[in-house]
């Protein structure tokens, strides 16, 4: 085992799949000479050559069209956003064309390929570098989304879906980037679509994934002292969405809060708690409640900005609410 950060465990998987499979390229922009907008391809360039580490030009909507015509020829290729709220630029490249030509052509098609860069908010820059993609992409139907919170699972979740031959979106946090995490020398994979109880719990499940299961946790420290006991849920792939664990964890603490740092509206968190109450509702003593950014775009301002998004504070007042209906 050796300690890195999420930035190094997500630049040793694309390493090992290139590696492993020469089918298996990188693009986007800046990802070559300058080695990435946050160094992920760092060193990628002078191990593999322009032919399979490729800059590109500033035009999502472009090379986003060439990567899944070649993952329709058979090649594996992991296409790099600066940001996911650039590939609004490239939406309808993968929505019309990555996700539905498996359907579209009657299974002849495959499109193996790993949409990959930051999503969420990071630190004051504002609405337009600030969305959270996941309730929007998860709606369609044929695509995988997968959102880790910390560089062991980014490792492995990542590998698996780089070998995946479906079209996969892969979704990190800036703000994660230098979070370190024991992860193993030898070669491991995560499989996709199945949830992990990150701590063990009797009077709350809280329901979470990415950078938000870091607030969890600490709610879990504060409360229990009080007497509270969190169990947390890191939901790590968001479609498909393992229901079966969600449900173990309520049947055995019949409360549960869904954070998410996307907004409230149509959200995942919207999402799971349909799916709790379909599957669930007997098990339930109260309602199940939510934590999710405001519905408000995300302002630039640091005061204004802490009260958009979710924090401890806000979690635990929910907590204590949920508890006590």
């Amino acid at each position: 085992m050796s300690e890195l950060d999420m930035r190094e465990a997500i630049r040793q998987a694309i390493d090992e799949e290139m590696a492993k499979d020469s089918n298996v390229f990188i693009l986007g922009e800046e990802v070559g000479a300058y080695q990435g907008a946050y160094k992920i391809t760092k060193g990628l360039l002078d191990k593999y050559g322009p032919m399979r580490v490729m800059d590109t030009p500033i035009s999502e909507n472009g090379f986003a069209g060439l990567a899944i015509g070649a993952a329709m020829t058979g090649l594996r290729p992991i296409v790099e956003f600066m940001s996911f709220n650039f590939s609004f630029v490239a939406f309808d490249q993968i929505v019309s064309n990555a996700i539905k030509t498996h359907y579209m052509s009657g299974g002849r098609f495959t499109v193996p390929i790993v949409f990959r860069g930051p999503n969420g908010a990071a630190a004051q820059v504002s609405c337009q570098h600030s969305h959270c993609v996941e309730a929007l992409y998860s709606n369609f139907p044929g695509l995988k989304v997968i959102a880790p919170s910390n560089a062991y699972d980014a490792k492995g979740l990542l590998k698996s879906a780089i070998r995946d031959n479906n079209p996969v979106l892969f979704l990190e946090c800036e703000l994660l980037y230098s979070e370190k995490a024991e992860v193993p020398a030898e070669e491991y994979l995560i499989p996709i679509g199945k949830a992990k109880v990150v701590r063990e719990g009797t009077d709350i499940t809280l329901i979470s994934h990415a950078r938000m299961i870091n607030l969890c946790k600490e709610v879990a420290e504060v409360l229990a002292p009080q007497g509270i006991s969190c169990e947390i849920i890191d939901l790590r792939t968001i479609k498909p969405l393992d229901i079966a664990t969600i449900v173990s964890s309520i049947r055995k603490t019949h409360f549960a809060i869904c954070v998410e740092e996307g907004h409230i509206f149509a959200g995942i968190a919207a999402e799971i708690a349909c799916e709790i109450q379909e599957r669930a509702f007997d098990m339930l003593d109260a309602p199940v409640g939510r934590v999710c950014q405001r519905e408000t775009p995300m302002p630039y301002s640091k005061v204004l900005e802490k009260e958009t998004i979710p924090t401890v504070e806000r979690i635990i007042a929910e907590v204590r609410r949920t508890i006590n209906r």
